[in-house]
């Protein structure tokens, strides 16, 4: 059984809706904390897959958050390898740091369900089954688009995910978020940047009751297909 290793920096941000196209590929699930694993010394090559998921902190607080640093440095080296990488909101931004892209804050949160508008490479892709969906965005960061990679996916403010060949997928965006009961956690912990953004719970709990399992089912699309073209 391939083995996929999902790097998490914070509990109530899993792989959710993603789990089940990760199983259905063959692939056995090992979950590790990034900032409890002695980052530095993290086997970031062997997995058949690394999935490095979200979290409140920014890439750039690393004073803060000192693993920050050894996490991007492991990112690289398995980058520079080529090896299957999928990054998720905070994890595409250190994919982003790890291929020498600036990450910073952004001018305005994103946070609710909005869509995504594709590149025509986004729309000749596995990004092709979010075309139209309304999706979790819930980010007060961004990132330049890494050199040689290819640009899949905006919304007004921001570059919203990259490709580079068959093997690295990042995705600013929560297609797998929709039918997860932690997204009350999201809820409860993050009341200040609710209110910011001019959204209550209330409102985003009802749009993740409707809009959710529409674009879980296209994530988990997405992600089926995006397995299917991995070069080992």
């Amino acid at each position: 059984m391939k083995r996929a290793l999902v790097l998490r920096h914070v509990d109530h941000e899993g792989i959710a809706g993603y789990r089940e196209p990760l199983e259905a590929a063959g692939y056995a699930i090992e979950r590790v904390a990034a900032h409890h694993s002695g980052c530095a010394a993290l086997d970031t090559l062997s997995p058949d897959l690394l999935v490095v998921m979200g979290g409140p902190m920014g890439v750039y607080d690393t004073d803060r958050f000192p693993w920050l640093s050894d996490e991007i440095a492991v990112l690289r080296r398995r980058l520079a390898a080529d090896r299957p990488t999928l990054g998720v909101c905070l994890g595409s931004q250190l994919i982003a740091a790890a291929l020498g892209a600036e990450v910073r804050k952004g001018p305005v949160r994103e946070i609710g369900f909005a869509p995504v508008t594709l590149t025509e490479a986004g729309k000749a892709g596995p990004l092709r089954h979010l075309d139209g969906v309304d999706l979790l965005h819930w980010h007060g960061d961004t990132f330049d688009v890494p050199g040689a990679t290819e640009l899949l996916a905006t919304t007004a403010p921001y570059a919203q995910a990259f490709a580079r060949g068959c093997n690295l997928l990042a995705l600013q965006f929560h297609a797998e978020m929709g039918e997860d009961e932690r997204f009350e956690h999201w809820l409860a912990n993050d009341g200040a940047d609710i209110a910011e953004v001019g959204e209550t719970p209330d409102a985003l709990r009802d749009a993740h009751d409707r809009l959710g399992p529409t674009a879980v089912s296209a994530g988990r699309a997405m992600i089926g297909e995006w397995l299917a073209g991995l070069v080992s």
